[in-house]
């Protein structure tokens, strides 16, 4: 069984206490990841350490691991990623959720889609690659505020990205100093943004976000200063070294768009 999940740019993100409390504002992708989930040949062994290959090739990917673990049931999962994994793109999240997707359908477990996403969820937390990239994923479009009742505005817009290299997730939601910032930063970007924000509007408070927090890399400067140049609104994906641009064409290596569907079986 087969399931799509698309990736997700968070332009701010506002953590809390707990991961259940955290707050951003994330925009889906249509590029993402697919799960390929089959029965294992030895089932007894996948029952207690899921096969998980990336490109064909065997891979530990820990959220994807403890979710399949959670379900209890002998999986394969054999994931393409359409964009850099660790780069901001939320694709353990989209990994996590695609795979228990396709799960839920190869072995029958009826999960109703609310169980699927907060298993998904849970692993993410726990395995301490995302906050709550799995609910824009889950919903697609943009959503705005939090994992229970967010504000979804979808735009089918495009979208431009560069990504110049990984920022371990883990370790920066492990950095006290950081989170303190984010926290603070994070909470006053996103109660400042209008009820409507447009995609352009959110990128640019996302850059003032992102140097307030002072993250950004001088690779990731000088992307957004050609962006701007060319008179279009860039900022840094959280967390990543990745630079996503709106308002602009050819200027970034890449070229996606906003993702108004969220993830599906294929």
């Amino acid at each position: 069984m087969r399931a799509f999940a698309p990736g997700s740019v968070t332009a701010v993100f506002a953590p809390a206490e707990t991961a259940d409390q955290s707050k951003g504002a994330s925009v889906a992708i249509a590029d993402g990841v697919v799960a390929d989930v089959q029965r294992a040949e030895d089932e007894s062994a996948a029952r207690g350490a899921p096969v998980v290959t990336v490109g064909g090739e065997p891979t530990a990917f820990e959220p994807v691991e403890i979710a399949l673990r959670e379900l209890d049931v002998p999986a394969r999962a054999d994931l393409t990623a359409e964009v850099p994994i660790g780069s901001g793109f939320g694709a353990s999240g989209a990994a996590t959720l695609a795979a228990v997707i396709a799960a839920n359908g190869e072995f029958d477990l009826a999960l109703s889609r609310e169980e699927v996403v907060e298993l998904a969820h849970r692993a993410e937390v726990e395995a301490g690659t995302g906050l709550g990239d799995v609910f824009v994923q889950n919903r697609g479009g943009l959503v705005v505020g939090d994992g229970g009742d967010p504000r979804k505005f979808e735009r089918e817009t495009p979208i431009e990205y560069s990504s110049f290299g990984p920022i371990a997730t883990d370790e920066a939601l492990a950095d006290d100093d950081l989170m303190r910032r984010v926290a603070r930063e994070g909470s006053a970007t996103l109660d400042a943004l209008p009820d409507d924000p447009s995609l352009a509007r959110l990128t640019r408070d996302s850059w003032a976000f992102a140097e307030a927090i002072d993250l950004p890399t001088e690779e990731v400067r000088r992307a957004v200063e050609e962006v701007e140049a060319a008179g279009g609104a860039a900022s840094m994906a959280m967390v990543g070294e990745t630079v996503f641009a709106v308002g602009v064409e050819g200027v970034l290596q890449h070229r996606t768009e906003v993702c108004p569907d969220g993830a599906e079986l294929r």
